[in-house]
């Protein structure tokens, strides 16, 4: 499960273009690279892989894409705001890999599949002073709801910018509801008896917090070349639960992108 991970690339990615789109009118971008993270969160294996993005975005708001789905946003002064319709990926209790990264791990076999999920997502960014910004996002479950519900709060800013270059740091901290936790981090009976772990019901709240430094460099008009690196850590109930070998996971990823 790397929902996280991917978000944390998603905003290095295609920062550009959305705010490029105004002047550009419609905004293709098209990204690759390697990106590497846990196989699931809390996992012990560590996995590298290719990394694949595209996003189309229009003047209009509208946009298109394999990170951020299918939605609107607009630029409302200091306010950002955008609502989409996303999918929240599958875990498996085997060890599978696809063009989205891994979705599972033998690690957790007797605890069944989650199966995956058709969201809604709302973000909204308020930017305190320049380079500074105020963010939370929602993610909302439309399909298997009993997967439950994310709110995100993030606070970004920038320690260095100039015409070609750009660094970013960000710090976010991830709320869950009790379907949530209990479905990635609670062990029920059921999954006691065919896992081995023991039982172990998690409260709802505060579950994770990541950290990210972003570096991005424009080769040329069209071409960027962006760099990762950041740290997520498992928090009070997801920290204690069984399925979590390891309570920190460092993150990383560099990606090729193309804007026509």
């Amino acid at each position: 499960m790397n929902n996280k991970f991917r978000l944390f690339t998603l905003a290095a990615l295609l920062a550009g273009s959305a705010a490029q789109a105004e002047d550009d009118a419609n905004v293709l971008t098209l990204g690759g690279g390697i990106a590497g993270g846990p196989r699931y969160s809390g996992a012990a294996e560590r996995v590298i892989g290719p990394a694949l993005a595209i996003d189309y975005q229009m003047a209009n708001g509208f946009y298109a894409s394999t990170l951020r789905g299918i939605g609107h946003g607009r630029q409302l002064g200091p306010v950002n705001a955008s609502v989409a319709l996303g999918y929240r990926g599958e875990r498996s209790e085997r060890d599978r890999d696809g063009l989205g990264g891994a979705r599972g791990s033998t690690a957790l076999r007797g605890m069944g599949d989650v199966k995956g999920s058709a969201t809604v997502m709302l973000q909204g960014a308020y930017e305190i002073v320049d380079g500074l910004e105020l963010s939370a996002a929602a993610e909302l479950p439309l399909s298997h709801r009993a997967n439950g519900r994310t709110l995100s709060l993030g606070l970004t800013g920038t320690l260095f910018e100039r015409a070609t270059d750009q660094v970013t740091l960000a710090l976010s901290a991830n709320v869950g509801d009790r379907d949530y936790v209990r479905t990635y981090y609670g062990v029920d009976t059921a999954q006691a008896a065919r896992s081995g772990y023991r039982q172990f019901t998690p409260k709802a709240g505060l579950y994770e917090v990541e950290l990210g430094m972003t570096w991005r460099h424009q080769l040329d008009e069209r071409w960027s070349v962006t760099t990762m690196l950041g740290l997520t850590a498992l928090t009070r109930d997801a920290a204690r639960s069984p399925l979590a070998r390891k309570d920190t996971a460092p993150t990383g990823a560099v990606f090729v992108a193309y804007r026509f």
